[in-house]
């Protein structure tokens, strides 16, 4: 597929996701669904993914302004695109075996801010903010908004963000727990392209398993939790780098982990 609405590149085992609208401070089209699912699906010889927005904005929220039958706007419309394109490209995300960091510049609103919260990792500007702006055209949250925040920041928090519809800035959304971190403007992509490069050159498979078990440990009972854990454990412990880290280990050495 060639890309209109978004950049991929590949390089030294990190993915660059770059939503590329600036004009529309890259509003969420389903063409743009389309294309990071896509995406998703070529990510071969990396070992984590950065995904961050071109120009003045992360991503501003669904584009409300196309039509016909593509259009995201309207009941139907929007039943439609969350359905058939936004909601499994949320779940394709919470499946990826890799680690993902989100780098917030400038508004991450809407599905914007629910694609921003789908990070690992989620390191802000101080002019980065998100914003649940649903109730302020009588919509309700989508792209996963009303399972994510509750368990991110708790039920008063995630009430608050839905139903008043007000920005939370970078600096606050840090304290809330929201984010990993806020930092200067100028130092966003320094930080994030650092963090995800140290993911990178982690253990691959291990990372991969910590993710599927974050993700049954908020469905499942402490049992479960454990069973979970114990698989990962198997898939881990069999890999070339679980018998690199325990060398490392013995020689006092730093693990040189390959992903495999």
């Amino acid at each position: 597929m060639t890309y209109e609405t978004i950049r991929l590149d590949i390089a030294d085992g990190i993915a660059t996701i770059t939503l590329n609208r600036p004009e529309r401070l890259n509003a969420m089209s389903v063409e743009m669904g389309d294309e990071l699912s896509d995406a998703l699906l070529h990510l071969d010889g990396a070992r984590a993914l950065l995904i961050t927005g071109e120009g003045r904005a992360f991503c501003s929220g669904a584009d409300l302004a196309a039509r016909g039958e593509r259009s995201v706007g309207g009941g139907d419309g929007a039943y439609r695109a969350l359905t058939r394109c936004y909601n499994p490209l949320m779940l394709a995300l919470a499946k990826l075996p890799m680690p993902i960091v989100t780098a917030v510049n400038g508004p991450a609103a809407g599905i914007g801010c629910s694609l921003a919260l789908a990070g690992d990792f989620v390191i802000t500007g101080e002019s980065g903010y998100f914003l649940q702006a649903f109730v302020n055209i009588g919509l309700v949250p989508d792209g996963g908004a009303t399972w994510m925040l509750p368990r991110l920041i708790g039920k008063a928090r995630a009430t608050e963000m839905m139903m008043l519809g007000e920005k939370i800035g970078g600096a606050k959304a840090a304290d809330w727990g929201l984010v990993h971190k806020c930092v200067a403007d100028d130092a966003l992509l320094g930080e994030a392209r650092a963090l995800t490069a140290r993911l990178a050159a982690g253990p691959t498979i291990a990372f991969a398993q910590m993710r599927r078990n974050i993700l049954i440990a908020l469905e499942s009972d402490y049992g479960s939790g454990m069973q979970a854990e114990a698989e990962g454990q198997r898939i881990a412990g069999s890999s070339r780098d679980a018998m690199e880290g325990g060398m490392a280990f013995l020689q006092k050495r730093k693990a040189a982990f390959e992903g495999r």
